[in-house]
């Protein structure tokens, strides 16, 4: 060989490592990973952390213990443009104030249960009221509102275990419940959320998550295209509780069968829709309860970006931010205003423990109650 050649081998070799080098430390030609960096202390003076969740693609996930909360999803929009599409903020003050449960886990129980009582084996519990005349997420401190346990952590995988334990009477709840949540970041840009739940005495649980999202990045959400895979909904009476019925969507405002704005008749005079001031309600999900199946797809038309949502949950809650005005500034500087954000929260029925006809939500001893929901972003 020609030290001519040897030497144009050995400028390339030498650029090549310094090439590696540079995407190691850049980040960019790592894989999957975890990190941890600390996001300050609660009023008692517990240290917090902020967990980082990332995959080989570049999507970032966040995560706090305190209140389980997801504080920034960053994914890409059609051209490749990485951008932040839940609602939140920079430091965790802005959690620990009140604030409308950005990102956070909801329990004991998710959703509405009417003048915050309800009965079991005889026995009528009695929660705190936090919404008008009913009990709402938990009530005044939920599970959105506490210090969750975080670990074991598997150093490159990015994936958080949360525990809580609610014990006997917290919140007018009977039993001493033990919460898991398992939130996990997919090479396929999904975030699996795995929740369960056992408890020493019977009681009544229903968990969701409470992320408000934005697949532009700002602005409002009603050019955002819906669709729910759900022939029936729950309506509601003023205090936003189920009347108990199971309504068919079809000629209505609620008929999200085939993609649809949302601003495109939120504003309709209906009743519903006045009660809510927008959209606010429970959807009766096809599909067999248990089962994993796509059940809602968002198209932001834009950027270009997708949610899908897939869960083994019986309802999904959409609500389209109608009680955001302004008020809040999150991340960056950014202001949320009206209909700035949405939630789908998979969850059972709301006022299940009053209402007989609805899927139970009781967990007795020796139990688990088991479900997951997905949340899978992409492009098109």
């Amino acid at each position: 060989m020609k030290r001519c050649e040897i030497l144009i081998i050995a400028l390339l070799a030498a650029a090549l490592l310094t090439l590696t080098a540079a995407c190691n430390k850049s980040g960019e030609a790592k894989g999957p990973s975890i990190s941890s960096a600390p996001f300050g202390q609660t009023a008692e003076g517990q240290a917090v952390e902020l967990y980082t969740l990332k995959n080989s693609r570049g999507t970032t996930v966040r995560i706090t213990p305190w209140g389980g909360v997801v504080t920034s999803i960053i994914v890409p929009d059609r051209s490749g443009t990485m951008g932040d599409v839940v609602h939140g903020f920079d430091e965790l003050a802005g959690y620990t104030d009140a604030v409308p449960y950005f990102g956070a886990l909801i329990g004991r129980y998710g959703n509405r249960i009417a003048k915050g009582a309800f009965e079991l084996d005889g026995t009528v519990y009695t929660l705190p009221v936090n919404n008008g005349a009913n009990h709402l997420h938990g009530g005044p401190k939920g599970f959105d509102k506490v210090l969750w346990t975080a670990g074991p952590i598997e150093a490159g995988k990015p994936a958080l275990t949360l525990t809580y334990l609610s014990k006997d009477g917290e919140a007018g709840y009977p039993g001493n419940l033990t919460a898991t949540v398992i939130y996990t970041l997919t090479e396929e840009d999904e975030l699996v959320i795995d929740y369960t739940a056992v408890t020493d005495k019977k009681s009544v649980v229903n968990l969701t998550n409470h992320t408000y999202f934005n697949l532009a990045g700002s602005g409002d959400i009603l050019g955002h295209e819906m669709q729910i895979d759900a022939d029936r909904y729950t309506p509601v009476d003023e205090g936003l509780i189920p009347t108990g019925e199971l309504a068919p969507v079809e000629n209505t405002p609620f008929d999200f069968r085939t993609p649809t704005a949302i601003g495109a008749r939120i504003n309709e005079d209906d009743v519903q829709l006045k009660y809510g001031n927008g959209y606010d309600h429970n959807w009766v999900l096809n599909g067999p309860m248990g089962t994993m199946r796509k059940v809602a797809t968002v198209y932001e038309p834009v950027s270009g970006r997708v949610l899908e949502v897939l869960t083994t949950e019986p309802g999904l809650q959409f609500y389209a931010g109608n009680f955001l005005d302004g008020t809040l500034t999150g991340k960056q500087g950014r202001v949320y205003g009206f209909r700035s954000g949405f939630c789908l929260e998979t969850q059972h029925y709301p006022d299940s423990p009053n209402q007989p006809a609805f899927p139970s939500t009781v967990l007795n001893p020796g139990e688990t109650c088991k479900t997951r929901t997905i949340y899978k972003f992409s492009t098109r």
